[in-house]
């Protein structure tokens, strides 16, 4: 393959080669929902966004790479969307519930093609599992995210479980991911109804959890998720 690096970045080069990332980005994203993920290539999408094969692989080393770049851009889009949210509520149910509505409006216009390679992530050696050190910056941001929706509550929580709830939060935020893979009806309304049900109970085992009546069985929560919860940035432990 020819090298394709390019020269030291300048301003003009730097805003210039972020355009042509977001392009073959793009491109890509419409031809996994035209096409469907396994069928687009990435030819395909270096011919669709006029630019080299080459310059494609430069940005994207992968197809794969292409969705962790997805996978990226609705973190971003989820933090920037979920912090009206935060700022204006305390009570901790209503943070949880509101972080994960805004993560389904935010994927919704994603849904059509993501749930393709969602399923795709099932695989645990799939470089597009959500526990794959590929995926690690965009599992440590929606780990950050759950991290404010619970710092930033009136909730008081155990001390001993203070590092790890956040990471048990995002796997519950996981759980809906897979959830709404599989929901057909009509603008993801049952997920949508499962955040309702389900946030009060998830805010309300937090509160509980700094009693000391409960303390003994905070102790065997803390040692199981250290035991076989992953970092955010790195990937399970195998055996």
């Amino acid at each position: 393959m020819k090298d394709v690096t390019p020269p030291a970045a300048t301003p003009g080069r730097a805003a210039k080669s972020e355009q042509t990332r977001t392009l073959i980005l793009e491109t890509a994203l419409r031809l996994f929902q035209e096409r469907g993920y396994d069928r687009t290539t990435m030819r395909a999408i270096a011919q669709e966004a006029g630019v080299s094969v080459g310059n494609a692989y430069y940005y994207f080393a992968s197809k794969e790479h292409l969705v962790q770049g997805f996978y990226d851009r609705l973190a971003a889009e989820h933090a920037a969307a979920v912090r009206p949210v935060l700022a204006a509520e305390r009570d901790l149910a209503a943070r949880i519930r509101g972080a994960l509505l805004i993560w389904l409006d935010v994927a919704e216009p994603y849904r059509p093609f993501a749930t393709q390679f969602f399923r795709n992530a099932a695989d645990p050696e799939s470089p597009l599992s959500p526990f794959s050190e590929e995926s690690a910056p965009a599992r440590a941001a929606a780990v950050a995210i759950q991290e404010q929706v619970l710092t930033g509550s009136d909730t008081k929580t155990a001390p001993e479980l203070a590092d790890r709830l956040p990471q048990l939060m995002w796997l519950g935020q996981m759980g809906l991911v897979l959830f709404w893979v599989y929901d057909r009806s009509e603008h993801a309304a049952r997920s949508r109804r499962l955040v309702e049900r389900t946030a009060p109970v998830v805010a309300r085992a937090i509160a509980l959890s700094r009693f000391r009546a409960l303390r003994p069985l905070v102790r065997q929560v803390h040692e199981l998720l250290d035991e076989f919860l992953p970092s955010p940035r790195t990937p399970p432990a195998k055996d």
